[in-house]
């Protein structure tokens, strides 16, 4: 370690001593019986504003168009998913995974409640066992293949929330409130861990909002008038909805029968949601050991970042196989990378890349990763960086 050392080690090329390792990606990857496209994490401030219910309508009305639709109950001290489904068997645990409980209409449910001995034991733990339950059923349950996977959070920003949104590839939440006017606290927390998080806010879902009169069908403020708008105004999010104190809805809950539900309540949450694009993407840093290589036909390896919606899912390190005149290009483009970032590289290696259609980024610097990210988030530019400083004009790629 020279004097000069700021212990910054995502910026210094250095190998040292007194390198701290960096840190990894805590995404937890899905069974490999699982192809999970989108995760949506439906979340409220405080409990008892109806999010499970929440959860489930939009299951149920992905479901009605088509998708495969999954829920997975992240509330494990308070799971409610399975009754308003009416399902009352277990689910199957093999050497292989465990099995989900599909529904009468073929949604696929996961609840702590599906593999305690009774229904009504509680589950006193704590929150380490509770976070760890959650992350097994992602990557222990046998999903299939699932176009919307909803997980219906526990309430408050604790360390369930947390876990979620750290090991999971969260799309986006939908928050769920009442009109009480504490609801412009409550969401401000949603918002903001929403945001801590780097996941977007599909939209709000304000429960309880109001009941309609059966004889002459005006609507009463039951809690009080609505500050949904101003709320949702406040913190730029476009899309809300209102949910009414519905007899109707409450009573298909207590019978199990939630898909047979009736309303269009939340089309406009829907709507957002099944316009939500999938865009993947494969990233190749040129990198020696975790740090961006400044030359890159001389790299160790290649760092290989695949990534979702703008977030990297999960990575691998490619041995350099040797740098032949415009072998590494190609080699590459068979990888299927879209991008290749690196320190410096060959004008020939650049002509090749810009032919495949793939994006080159020079002139970086740092943690490999870090610089990965900064791309995803258009915060990484090209300086135009060309190797010169090689003995042959086959270096880097070039002709």
């Amino acid at each position: 370690m020279s004097e000069s050392c700021d212990k910054n080690c995502s910026s210094c090329s250095e190998e040292c001593s007194e390198r701290e390792a960096q840190p990894k990606s805590l995404l937890e990857k899905p069974h490999e019986c699982s192809d999970i496209k989108k995760v949506i994490a439906v979340v409220s401030g405080k409990g008892g504003v109806g999010k499970s219910l929440v959860t489930s309508m939009l299951a149920v009305s992905m479901n009605r168009m088509g998708y495969q639709t999954a829920v997975l109950d992240a509330d494990v001290t308070g799971p409610s998913v399975p009754k308003e489904f009416g399902i009352h068997r277990k689910a199957e645990v093999t050497e292989l995974g465990i099995m989900p409980i599909k529904t009468k209409t073929g949604i696929d449910i996961m609840s702590v409640n599906l593999i305690l001995e009774n229904d009504t034991d509680p589950v006193i733990w704590r929150g380490p066992l509770v976070s760890g339950m959650v992350k097994q059923f992602w990557t222990d349950v046998m999903w299939g293949d699932v176009d919307y996977m909803f997980i219906d959070m526990p309430p408050g920003t604790g360390d369930v929330p947390l876990t979620v949104f750290q090991s999971l590839p969260v799309d986006g939440i939908v928050i769920v409130t009442s009109p009480q006017e504490l609801v412009s606290m409550i969401v401000s927390k949603a918002v903001k861990m929403a945001k801590m998080m780097n996941i977007p806010v599909i939209g709000i879902v304000e429960n309880m909002s109001y009941m309609e009169c059966p004889e002459c069908h005006s609507r009463i403020s039951v809690f009080g008038n609505s500050h949904i708008e101003q709320v949702a105004s406040q913190y730029q999010i476009q899309t809300i909805a209102k949910l009414p104190l519905n007899p109707a809805i409450a009573e298909l809950c207590d019978k199990g029968t939630i898909e047979l539900f009736d309303g269009d309540y939340l089309k406009d949450i829907i709507g957002k949601i099944e316009k939500m694009e999938v865009s993947k993407m494969k990233i190749a840093v040129a990198s020696e050991g975790n740090m961006v290589t400044e030359h890159f036909g001389h790299c160790e390896g290649f760092l290989i970042f695949e990534t979702e919606s703008d977030k990297i899912i999960r990575s691998e390190m490619v041995p350099n196989p040797g740098h032949k005149p415009g072998f590494l290009p190609n080699f590459l483009n068979d990888l299927g990378v879209n991008v290749i970032i690196s320190g410096g590289m060959g004008g020939g290696a650049i002509d090749i890349f810009n032919e495949k259609n793939i994006e080159v980024i020079v002139g970086a610097s740092g943690d490999a990763k870090t610089a990965a990210e900064a791309y995803l988030k258009g915060e990484l530019e090209s300086t135009g960086s060309v190797c010169h400083e090689h003995q042959h004009s086959d270096e880097c790629g070039s002709h």
